[in-house]
Parts: structure tokens; C-alpha cells; sequence
């Protein structure tokens, strides 16, 4: 890599002068641009950041829907030297304040329909007393206008310079989802852009110029920024953006209208499409060729369910905002359903045991992983840097254990491995049982603590439409393809789970719950054999 190296240049410039200006980079509900015509407006955004007088390494909050603006801003802050910071839009007023005191960020973009969140999220940073260096709140479809009424003359004339960044430039900040406490920012460099087009985008993903992207990730956290601009921008591909939220009928409607070749989702989605009553042909009818799963581990019943109902196959796989994008995955051709693959080309991985060693196959253990993707660490928080960046490895908190042919299998979140009647159990094991059975939507199971303090399992099932099971028979259906100990000791029906802003499971709302219906609990739940 050169020393001097500007991800908008290379997501953008680049592509213009390989002569792909006229070929469409961006489609949705918002219109299309060609890669010239955003190139153009990405010019025009980094002269108004500049007036605005935006400097190099400050920071710009991005609190905005999938949109040509939020490409627009994110490339421009990049082309600048400044740092775009995009965060959740399903934050609430005081959780945006948070994070604009937390960034000390300088601007604050947003779509216009936050107007109201923003003005509240201000203000609110205002009355806590926060110290703050946020100077203005843009709303960047009329980022020229802003721009006029600052001191001085207006130039939103196209400004080509490029600010003479190297890889290792602060390049942008994504933070991550806050499941287990304060949101921290992982700090990337202009180079991890593209080492991850590079590793997944070109090597297991193969995504080609031809191809139109659709997810149902969001561009303000990792791994729809990646799909829904870094890889398709990097090959003179298209993004289709949605500003809407994802709903399955919805960006199944986009997928045929805009003709999406690459699908991206997450389990919880997959599940909510076959809930749906999606006709079968809902993606292939469109042009869908491949789907992509990443953020939670994707169960292998689900998994044939959704591939048998849509003829898409689905590549799982699994990565971390502090990676930038995915470093473990299947491959087209060589899935190996309820697995999440092997290392991404470029990525190494190991599995450590409590005490820092290495364990054999078989055995299970804490993932680490190296790559040049890696963020250089938190923003401000030393003692979580620490903790989460040891050295060349990084520590991503999930127990895996890897099998002789090299696959990697999820046991689920270090921390959220079970221990009934003392022994340890994975709860993707018992969840993919669940699953198995043709009422279950979607399992999540968790431990709660009884009145005894005793740790016992505790399944909350969403059931699929009209589907009619009851508890008992559920765990029946565990005790019959697990050991005892495995099965739930309760199932408890549910709509929907509690979420982060990322759309993750939050477990431990759901590990609460439990130990309050176990509390509250006078009766052992009778099955057949009486315990």
C-alpha cells in the first residue's frame, strides 16, 4: 500500500478514472447516481464541510438514513480528513447526546426527518452541562445552504483536493452496539478499507461489477457499511439504499424493482422472511444469486428452511466492528450449514482456553483473530482496549471449537455460555433443536437463576404464523434429540425479543426475565417423567 492513501480516492476517484463514471453507483427510492454524479457530489460536500470549517481529524456525527447523502458525507468527511462517525438511528434523544459528548464531535449530519431527535439530543447536552465542541446540526440535502449562511463567502464549486492522508490515518469511527455497557468507538484507518474489500468482498464474496447490493443492515454499523458501500464502490458496483427500516416485504419489493443480485441479512431477518409468507421466488425472481449472514450465529435449521424456501443459498459468517467487516466465513459451494466456515483469506484465528491456551480440535474456547482490518483501538477507553486488543490478536468474546476438517462451529457469546446441574452447555445447541421443530420461528435460550440460586435454561420462542405447540411439547421435542440436562426447564412464547440499536439479541434483558419467572415459580412444570 502506498504511503499516501485516501479511502474516498479509492472508493471513488479511482473508479472514475478506470472509466467507470458513467456506470450506476447508487439506486433506491432516492434516484440513482452515476459514479461521476456522486463523485461530483461528494466534491461539493467536502467544500461545504470545509466552509463549515470541518478540519482534519475532527469529527462529524452521522445520524442519518441509507441515502446518496449519507454516502455523500461519509466519503466527503474521508476526502477532507476529518473522521464520519455513523451512528444507530433508532437511538433515542439521550442516547445520540451520549455519543456526540462522548465523540466531542464538531458537526452533527442528519436526514431531515431527525430534525426533532437532534434538536432534543442538543439540548439535552446543553442541560447535563456536557462540555462539547459541537459547533452545527446539518441537514446535508441542503448542506450548500448551511454552508451560505457561515461566515465569510460560500464556495460549494466541486473541490477535487484530497486531504494527503497515509493508511494509517484515523479514517472514521463506528461504535459499536453497547450490549454489555457504555457504547465504545472502535477506531479504524484508511487502510482497513480496503484490506476488507480486498479479503471478503473480493475472495469469498466475489462481487462483481454487475452486481446490485441490498441490505437489510444498515449502513451506520459495520456490516451494512460494508455491504451497502465499501464493497460495491470498491468493483464499480451498485448499492441499492433503503432509508426505511427493513421490513421483509419491503426489501423484498426492492430486490425485485431494483434487481438485487447480493442479499445481506442477519438470522433474525432470514427467520422474519419465512414468517413473512414470502412467495418462493421472492429473490431469485429478481436476480438474487447469493445471501449473506453475519451478526449472530445462523442455526442449520433455519438455515434449510430458508434456502429450501427461496433456492438462495446463504454464506454465514462472523464479524466485529473492531474488524471493520467479516473474517470468518463460508464459501460459495462449500457450506457447511450451523457452522460459520473457515478464516477469511488474510485473517488468522485461534481458540484459547481460561488460561491463555491453545486448545486442540474438538474442544471449545475463546475466538481470537489478526488481520490488517483491525481498529487501532477505543476511543477513551483504555482499560476496554486493553482488554479487547492483545497485542496482534484480538479477543472477540464468542466460544468456538473448530472440527478436524477446519470449520469453525459458534457456541455463542463467552459470556453467555450455560452451566445446569454443572456442566457446560452452548445454547446454540439447544436453540438449533428448537428450530427443528416446524412451529419454532425463532429460540433464543438463556440461563435464569431459580429461587435456590441455581442456573437453569430458559427458551423464549417466537412461533411461526397460525403455528400452535404448546410448552410441554416443546421441551418433549428437546429431551428427545438432546441429553436431559440439555433441554429447557421452561419455554416461554414471545412476539418479538428485546434489541440493541444494531438489531442483536439483548440477552441479558432475556437472562433477567428468567430469573424472574424462575423466582416467581411455586411448581415444577411437569413432562412425562415427572421431573
Amino acid at each position: 500500500m502506498p504511503e499516501r492513501f485516501n479511502a474516498c480516492e479509492y472508493l471513488l476517484d479511482r473508479r472514475v478514472e478506470a472509466g467507470d463514471g458513467a456506470r450506476l453507483a447508487l439506486t433506491g427510492p432516492a434516484g440513482d447516481l452515476t459514479y461521476a454524479q456522486l463523485l461530483d457530489k461528494v466534491q461539493r460536500t467536502a467544500s461545504a464541510l470545509r466552509h463549515l470549517r470541518l478540519e482534519p481529524e475532527q469529527r462529524i456525527v452521522m445520524f442519518m438514513a441509507d441515502s446518496p447523502e449519507f454516502v455523500a458525507v461519509y466519503l466527503a468527511a474521508m476526502r477532507i480528513g476529518a473522521i464520519p462517525v455513523p451512528v444507530s438511528t433508532m437511538l433515542h434523544a439521550d442516547g445520540l447526546a451520549e455519543l456526540l459528548h462522548d465523540s466531542r464531535a464538531r458537526l452533527l449530519a442528519i436526514s431531515p426527518q431527525f430534525a426533532d431527535l437532534a434538536a432534543a439530543a442538543t439540548a439535552a447536552v446543553a442541560a447535563a452541562g456536557h462540555a462539547t465542541e459541537l459547533r452545527a446540526v446539518v441537514d446535508p440535502e441542503r448542506l450548500t445552504a448551511a454552508a451560505a449562511e457561515g461566515p465569510g463567502q460560500s464556495n460549494t464549486e466541486p473541490d477535487p483536493a484530497i486531504y494527503p492522508t497515509t493508511a494509517d490515518f484515523p479514517a472514521f469511527w463506528l461504535y459499536t452496539s453497547g450490549t454489555t455497557g457504555t457504547p465504545k468507538a472502535a477506531m479504524h484507518r484508511h487502510a482497513s478499507i480496503q484490506v476488507v474489500c480486498d479479503t471478503y468482498g473480493a475472495q469469498v464474496l466475489g462481487i462483481r461489477a454487475d452486481d446490485r447490493c441490498l441490505s437489510a443492515a444498515k449502513a451506520f454499523f459495520a456490516y451494512g457499511l460494508g455491504n451497502s458501500l465499501l464493497f460495491p464502490l470498491s468493483v464499480g458496483a451498485c448499492a441499492i439504499l433503503e432509508p426505511a427500516p427493513s421490513r421483509p416485504d419491503l426489501l423484498a419489493e426492492r430486490a425485485r424493482e431494483y434487481g438485487a443480485t447480493l442479499f445481506f441479512a442477519g438470522p433474525t431477518f432470514f427467520a422474519g422472511m419465512l414468517r413473512a409468507g414470502l412467495p418462493s421466488d421472492a429473490l431469485t425472481a429478481a436476480g438474487v444469486r447469493l445471501a449473506t449472514s453475519a451478526g449472530e450465529a445462523l442455526p442449520k435449521a433455519l438455515y434449510e428452511r430458508w434456502t429450501s424456501h427461496f433456492k438462495v443459498d446463504i454464506l454465514d459468517g462472523i464479524g466485529m466492528t473492531e474488524m471493520l467487516h467479516i473474517f470468518l466465513s463460508n464459501r460459495p459451494g462449500q457450506v457447511r450449514p450451523g457452522t460459520t466456515g473457515v478464516a477469511v483469506p488474510g485473517y488468522d484465528l485461534k481458540i484459547l482456553d481460561e488460561s491463555g491456551a491453545k486448545v486442540p480440535a474438538g474442544q471449545p474456547g475463546t475466538l481470537f483473530v489478526r488481520g490488517d482490518s483491525t481498529a487501532t483501538g477505543y476511543w477513551s477507553r483504555f482499560a476496554a482496549s486493553r482488554t479487547m486488543f492483545q497485542g496482534e490478536w484480538l479477543r472477540t468474546g464468542d466460544t468456538y471449537v473448530q472440527d478436524a476438517d477446519g470449520y469453525y462451529t459458534c457456541l455463542g457469546r463467552t459470556g453467555d455460555m450455560l452451566k445446569p446441574s454443572g456442566i457446560w452447555v452452548s445454547p446454540a445447541e439447544i436453540e438449533g433443536r428448537l428450530l427443528a421443530h416446524d412451529a419454532v420461528a425463532q429460540a433464543v435460550v438463556v440461563a435464569g437463576l431459580d429461587g435456590d440460586g441455581l442456573e437453569k435454561t430458559v427458551a423464549y420462542v417466537v412461533l411461526e404464523r397460525d403455528a400452535t405447540v404448546t410448552e410441554v411439547e416443546l421441551i418433549e421435542f428437546c429431551r428427545a434429540g438432546l441429553p436431559a440436562v440439555k433441554r429447557p426447564r421452561r419455554v416461554v412464547f414471545v412476539g418479538s425479543y428485546p434489541a440493541t440499536a444494531t438489531g442483536k439479541v439483548r440477552r441479558v434483558e432475556l437472562r433477567d426475565m428468567a430469573t424472574k419467572l424462575l423466582a416467581e415459580i411455586t411448581e415444577p412444570l411437569l413432562v412425562k417423567d415427572g421431573a
